[in-house]
């Protein structure tokens, strides 16, 4: 019994391989700090635990949902990105698909439009599954460098017209994974004249679209002019609800892209349990501002925490705007993995090495915020007992 080859050509899954060094470690005992993934803490609000309950209980969800989702969820996705961005007039019938988090419907849109010979443009450092995603479909990587001296955004310019022609996909996520960077609108503007101007598919990941802090709003690439004409970006309910496992999402944007995706989709998958989707509906039509921002403290208080903390043990440190996660770099002499290691020999701290994002990731390592404030003290006073500090 073998494997596909391809399989050859993708590394363990970053978090899956972090899960199992935790696993071996609390398993000898000791005591691990775990920082690695953004998988929040909190319950998911008691108000959408009721909804899920009535939902249940109603035997019409029990039964196979529609491919795209049902009509209500579509429309009320709709509905969400018209009075959050101001994105008014999406079909739901032909611009909008439902997804099983966010995860499944990214890797399908690689399957729906990427073949052997064809390129894709993703970020670098970046979620893994961009990068893992072309393996599977039989493309090419051409990675994006994002470098804090150009603000972790991608240059376009710096992109060989060769490979541009060849491009079917051009990936971004901003706010930013595994950076925390943002982005204007402006730039979406480039953006979307690049894809314009070479055919391409631009897929804007906006997992983090409301996890965002200090007032802080971040745009959808859709507010762009034209957007629609070569662009979709895609949602979850994951880290703005704590719905991390319930696993429920859309995309939204160019006709052309939803139908390929849909029609990997019906596919593959028989889309998301009803009930799930009720839950969703009740999320974006009737949650407040201020349940959100109740959520969004939580996070910027532990962002707080974590710089402020570094900052006292000499990191050079500013506090990130939005996502769940804190980009820090190694201190000199340390390569990602050394260090990581090293926070986790001397101090039973777990976080991701940069490079498992990318090359460009090197030189740095993620903190993520989604363990409680406490512990999240105890391991700045463990980096300070062991000796670690920045220079």
């Amino acid at each position: 019994m073998q494997f596909a080859k391809r399989l050859e050509k993708i590394p363990p899954y970053l978090f899956a391989e972090i899960n199992r060094k935790r696993n071996e470690l609390v398993a000898k005992g000791v005591d691990i700090i775990n920082m690695a993934v953004g998988d929040p803490d909190k319950p998911t609000p008691e108000w959408i635990i009721q909804v899920m309950h009535e939902a249940v209980d109603d035997a019409s969800t029990h039964n196979y949902p529609p491919y795209q989702g049902t009509q209500e969820f579509r429309e009320a996705a709709a509905k969400w990105m018209q009075c959050r961005f101001g994105v008014a007039g999406l079909d739901p019938n032909t611009e909008i698909v439902s997804s099983i988090g966010s995860k499944e419907a990214i890797h399908n849109t690689f399957l729906a439009f990427v073949e052997a010979g064809d390129y894709t443009l993703i970020p670098d450092p970046g979620y893994p599954v961009y990068r893992t995603s072309t393996i599977f479909a039989g493309g090419e990587c051409f990675p994006m460098p994002l470098k804090a001296e150009n603000n972790f955004l991608p240059d376009l310019s710096a992109i060989p017209q060769e490979v541009a022609h060849k491009a079917k996909l051009l990936w971004i996520n901003y706010p930013n994974n595994p950076t925390g960077a943002l982005a204007t609108l402006e730039f979406f503007e480039e953006l979307v004249a690049f894809c314009k101007r070479y055919d391409i598919l631009l897929c804007h990941d906006h997992a983090y679209s409301e996890m965002a802090y200090d007032g802080y709003k971040p745009p959808s690439v859709l507010q762009v002019a034209g957007a629609k004409d070569v662009a979709i970006e895609f949602h979850s309910l994951s880290k703005s609800y704590n719905m991390t496992g319930w696993r429920i999402g859309f995309v939204a944007g160019n006709a052309i892209g939803i139908k390929g995706l849909a029609q990997v989709k019906t596919n593959v998958d028989s889309g998301v349990f009803k009930a799930i989707q009720a839950c969703a509906i009740a999320a974006y039509s009737h949650s407040s501002d201020a349940e959100l921002q109740t959520v969004i403290s939580v996070y910027q208080n532990r962002r707080d925490i974590i710089v402020e903390g570094l900052q006292s043990l000499g990191w050079p440190l500013q506090p990130p705007k939005a996502t769940l996660y804190v980009w820090t770099p190694v201190p000199p002499g340390y390569s990602s993995t050394e260090f990581a290691a090293l926070l986790l020999d001397k101090c039973g701290i777990l976080v991701p090495p940069g490079n498992g994002y990318g090359a460009a990731g090197e030189g740095f390592f993620r903190i993520a915020l989604t363990i409680p404030d406490e512990r999240l003290r105890e391991a700045i006073q463990r980096m300070r007992d062991a000796g670690i500090r920045y220079g």
